[in-house]
């Protein structure tokens, strides 16, 4: 706590099974923070240090940092039990997209986006954990990697490897659209959209285009008993808007190139609460009955006016008459449908 009265949050980090490649992970992580420091979507770390422990041994890694009172993991741990909430939806989801806006601006990739990543820090939603993120060289759009990294309930295709393993990874700002939309897909429907399947069944079904993703047209909250059995809370159900739907596809393309931008995701119009535009219903009829226009009710107005006279005179009878009108009444509805 400092003088303010502010809570600080200190992480240490045993240093003394850590190897080259873990140190240089924790040394990244602190360059970030560094290089992203005094942006408000991104955790503040204040300072940091080495401090060697007794008889030679490496000792601990100390940072001090901003201090969350909640992760989004346990937000939506809550969350999944009451109905589905659009302007909580909206609220979290929008700030999401704004904290990695703000990474992918500097050209850094998360590659390990989960709810358990983002902390609520005074009521502001904020990114943490950047253990593993990577700058991309050069303003490519991509980078590459040797092994396979990442959370498997939020990894893209791209992040998955060959059995062969020999492929080389190219994981670009795409990898953390498909994490963001199997979160927002959790905040929706209160899981992440491969969370039924095993974590094999995950690895084969992600990068699979023949599995079909399911989006359901209601998001039912659900409870978890005391025999750990998930129990669905049917009267608590809601609709899930069509638009909505569509904006979690956009994030859940398997071709990494057909995914939307951060900036096209914070542009879709249901993130403002914005209603779906919806056609005017056309009027229901009976069988019997048809809509004409000004122009056609004048025609058909000379032409009875004509027929009356013909009836008059003699000319017609009423049976003429009735199968006129049968026959003028089809040609309006032919030219109305």
């Amino acid at each position: 706590m400092n003088a303010n009265n502010e809570i600080y949050a200190i992480k240490r980090v045993s240093l003394d099974k850590t190897d080259a490649e873990t140190m240089s992970g924790y040394m990244n992580e602190i360059g970030l923070l560094k290089r992203l420091e005094g942006n408000n979507r991104i955790i503040q770390l204040f300072d940091s240090e080495v401090k060697a422990g007794p008889g030679g041994t490496k000792g601990h890694l100390m940072l001090v940092m901003e201090c969350g009172e909640v992760d989004l993991a346990k937000l939506l741990q809550e969350q999944q039990k009451e109905p589905m909430n659009m302007v909580w939806i909206s609220y979290y989801w929008q700030q999401m997209l704004q904290a990695v806006h703000v990474i992918h601006e500097e050209k850094i990739v998360h590659s390990d986006l989960k709810p358990a990543n983002f902390v609520l820090v005074r009521g502001q939603l904020k990114l943490i954990d950047f253990g593993i993120a990577n700058a991309i060289a050069n303003d490519t759009t991509n980078i590459q990697r040797d092994h396979q990294i990442g959370t498997v309930n939020y990894m893209s295709p791209e992040a998955i490897e060959l059995p062969d393993g020999m492929r080389r990874l190219k994981v670009g700002r795409a990898s953390d659209v498909w994490s963001l939309g199997c979160i927002l897909y959790q905040m929706v429907y209160g899981h992440p959209p491969f969370q039924h399947l095993s974590v094999y069944q995950k690895m084969k079904a992600i990068p699979d285009l023949a599995h079909v993703i399911e989006y359901p047209d209601y998001s039912v909250p659900t409870v978890v008993n005391k025999a750990g059995e998930r129990k669905k809370l049917e009267h608590l159900k809601r609709p899930v808007r069509a638009d909505i739907i569509k904006g979690i596809k956009s994030c859940l393309m398997r071709n990494s190139k057909e995914r939307a931008t951060i900036p096209e995701l914070l542009e879709q119009e249901w993130l403002a609460m914005k209603e779906p535009e919806v056609p005017p219903a056309k009027p229901r009829l009976a069988q019997d009955e048809t809509i004409i226009n000004p122009y056609y009710m004048k025609q058909l107005l000379e032409y009875g006016i004509k027929l009356g006279q013909q009836a008059q005179s003699g000319e017609i009878d009423q049976e003429y008459l009735a199968k006129e009108a049968e026959r003028l009444v089809a040609e309006l509805k032919a030219l109305e449908s």
